[in-house]
């Protein structure tokens, strides 16, 4: 588990800003003249604001987006030639950076699968074209959005390069081994709309603004109507039971699960207010 880590200043930020109002943060990757192209400083400022973020009191989601028309385009050009220079792959991290992931077992403990068991719920709003490592970092989200319009690409194949950042696990739990196959071989792009019923997207949305719009008010759904001890858990299970293949130890899990948190001033607090058919105050 990892113990609270200060936020970054915001005018310290080279390639990521964020901002927080009420119980919503918002983090937008920010390199704008580079289509917010994924390089070690976005990766790296992308772990300790989520780092920093995660047990601020109060908080609820975390929304990420991206700055101008792209959401992210993948691998910078640059950071993508001095690999092939180089014949071997550098993250650009250092061996003790900083991990976000409040429940993070052994199978979540790497370069971005960390979102799996970060505390809060992440929404993806994808405004604009997303692909490569981005996809992945958008799959590993909890929730997302997406603006039909965008485009969207595995892009390694075409690259000479294999799945990359989890995408071989996610995808396929996601959209089906069919379809997976399909974007992770030939890494064709296609655009949100055409993958409206695939299942990756929980809503799709007109337009880069009502995108993000749309995932600023689940956010808000999130923090005026559950609880958030019990949306934090159920991710936990979510997530532990994609592991396993043992619905008898989820039901036993889920059981204790119960047990505790029907001890809980949340739990009381949700029971009054259905009682007396108002909204809880969490």
């Amino acid at each position: 588990m990892t113990s609270a880590v200060d936020l970054p200043e915001p005018n310290a930020l080279r390639a990521l800003r964020y901002e927080i109002s009420g119980s919503t943060a918002l983090v937008t990757l920010s390199r704008p003249h580079r289509a917010n192209a994924w390089n070690g400083t976005m990766h790296r400022e992308l772990l300790h604001v989520m780092a920093g973020l995660e047990h601020l009191p109060g908080l609820r989601a975390v929304v990420i987006t991206g700055e101008g028309p792209a959401f992210s385009v993948g691998g910078d050009s640059q950071a993508l030639d001095d690999h092939a220079e180089r014949g071997s792959y550098d993250t650009g991290l250092s061996e003790d950076e900083v991990r976000p992931g409040t429940n993070l077992r052994p199978e979540f403990d790497d370069d971005l699968t960390w979102l799996l068991g970060y505390r809060l719920p992440v929404i993806a709003a994808v405004n604009g074209a997303v692909a490569g490592v981005s996809l992945a970092l958008v799959c590993l989200c909890d929730l997302r959005f997406g603006a039909a319009s965008a485009k969207l690409t595995t892009a390694a194949p075409k690259l000479g390069l294999p799945a990359e950042y989890g995408l071989s696990w996610v995808l396929p739990r996601i959209i089906g081994v069919t379809r997976a196959a399909d974007l992770l071989m030939s890494g064709r792009v296609v655009t949100v709309a055409e993958t409206a019923d695939w299942g990756l997207w929980n809503e799709v949305c007109p337009d880069a603004e009502t995108t993000l719009d749309s995932a600023l008010r689940y956010a808000d759904l999130l923090a005026s109507t559950t609880g958030p001890h019990a949306v934090a858990t159920t991710k936990q299970q979510l997530y532990e039971d994609l592991l396993r293949n043992n619905p008898a130890a989820s039901v036993r899990d889920s059981k204790h699960l119960l047990d505790r948190a029907m001890g809980s001033a949340e739990y009381r607090e949700g029971i009054a207010a259905f009682l007396e058919r108002r909204p809880p105050n969490f």
